[in-house]
C-alpha cells in the first residue's frame, strides 16, 4: 500500500522530544512497524497539551497524525489508540475511511472512585479502538487469558466437565478468553500512600499491565512497537520487559525526561539508547 522509505536509518529502543509529525517523518521508516499502542491528547483541556482552539482544530490534527502513524505500519501491523468515548466515535469512522479493519470497541473501566455527575451516568471509562493493517494480524489470545469468574462452577467444570452440544467442555487451567471489557485500576489509585491518591507526575499514566495486555497480545518477541505520545515511557518499559523493541516520541520536555528517568530504572540490558 506505501512505498519504504529508506532515507535515513530508524533507530530502535530510542525515544525522542519532538513534534509528533517531524518524529513521524524524519524518525521512522514506512511499513516497519509491528504494533502501535499510543495515547493523545483527548481536548479534555486539562494541560496545555491537551488544549485545542476548537473541536475541528482537534480532530483535523488528529486524523493528520493517524493518516501519518499508519504509513508506517507493516501490511499486517495493528493500532490501538486511547481516547474517550465520544472522541473515538469519530476516530472510528475516520480508521475504517482509511481502509483499516475494525477489530474491537474495548471499554476500560478504571475503577476510580465515585463520579459527580448529576445529570448524566458518571464517567468511568476510557475508550481504546483495535484496527489493523491486513487480516493476518498477530494476536496472542493464549497470552491474554484472564480468570474466570465463576470459580465454583469452574471447580466443579474442572473435574467432571460440562455438557455442551453432546460433548464434554473443561475449563483452559489459564483462564477465558478476554472480552471487550478491561478492570484495570487507574495509575493512581494504584499509587495510593494509605490509602490516599496522590498527584503524579504525569497527568494522564496508563497502568502497566494493561498496556503489557496489549503488547502481548498483537506483537511477538523482537516485533517493533511505536509509541508517538510516550508520556512517562510506559509503552516502552512495557516493551523492554517483554523482549520488543520499541519506538517512541513526546513532545512535552518535562514527560520526556521523566520517560528517560523511568526507563533507566527498568533497564534490562545495554540494547536501549538513550538520548534525544
Amino acid at each position: 500500500m506505501y512505498q519504504k522509505n529508506s532515507t535515513f536509518k530508524m533507530n530502535k529502543n530510542k525515544i525522542y522530544n519532538l513534534d509528533v509529525f517531524d518524529f513521524l517523518n524524519n524518525k521512522v521508516s514506512n511499513e516497519s512497524v509491528d504494533l502501535i499502542v499510543t495515547d493523545p491528547p483527548y481536548n479534555l483541556k486539562k494541560a496545555e497539551w491537551d488544549t485545542f482552539k476548537s473541536e475541528k482544530e482537534f480532530f483535523d490534527w488528529t486524523f493528520a497524525w493517524i493518516d501519518k502513524a499508519i504509513e508506517k505500519l507493516k501490511k499486517n501491523g495493528s493500532i490501538y489508540i486511547f481516547n474517550t468515548p465520544y472522541n473515538s466515535a469519530f476516530i472510528l469512522q475516520h480508521l475504517v475511511s482509511k481502509g483499516l479493519i475494525f477489530q474491537n470497541w474495548i471499554t476500560w473501566d478504571k475503577r476510580d472512585g465515585l463520579g459527580s455527575a448529576k445529570r448524566k451516568y458518571s464517567n468511568g471509562q476510557e475508550t481504546i479502538l483495535f484496527f489493523t493493517n491486513g487480516k493476518q494480524h498477530t494476536f496472542n489470545y493464549n497470552d491474554i487469558r484472564v480468570p474466570y469468574e465463576s470459580s465454583s462452577r469452574i471447580a466443579h467444570a474442572a473435574k467432571k466437565g460440562i455438557l455442551k452440544n453432546g460433548k464434554r467442555w473443561f475449563p483452559n487451567p489459564n483462564g477465558r478468553l478476554c472480552g471487550e471489557v478491561w478492570h484495570f485500576s487507574s495509575q493512581r489509585h494504584k499509587e495510593k500512600i494509605n490509602g490516599k491518591t496522590q498527584k503524579l507526575p504525569h497527568l494522564t499514566p496508563k497502568p502497566i499491565d494493561l498496556i503489557e495486555r496489549i503488547i502481548k497480545a498483537s506483537s511477538n518477541e523482537n516485533d517493533l512497537v511505536m509509541d508517538m505520545f510516550l508520556g512517562s515511557g510506559t509503552t516502552a518499559i512495557a516493551c523492554n520487559k517483554l523482549n520488543r523493541n520499541f519506538i517512541g516520541n513526546e513532545l512535552n520536555k518535562e514527560y520526556f525526561n521523566l520517560a528517560l528517568q523511568k526507563l533507566k530504572e527498568y533497564e534490562r540490558d545495554t540494547k536501549i539508547n538513550f538520548g534525544n
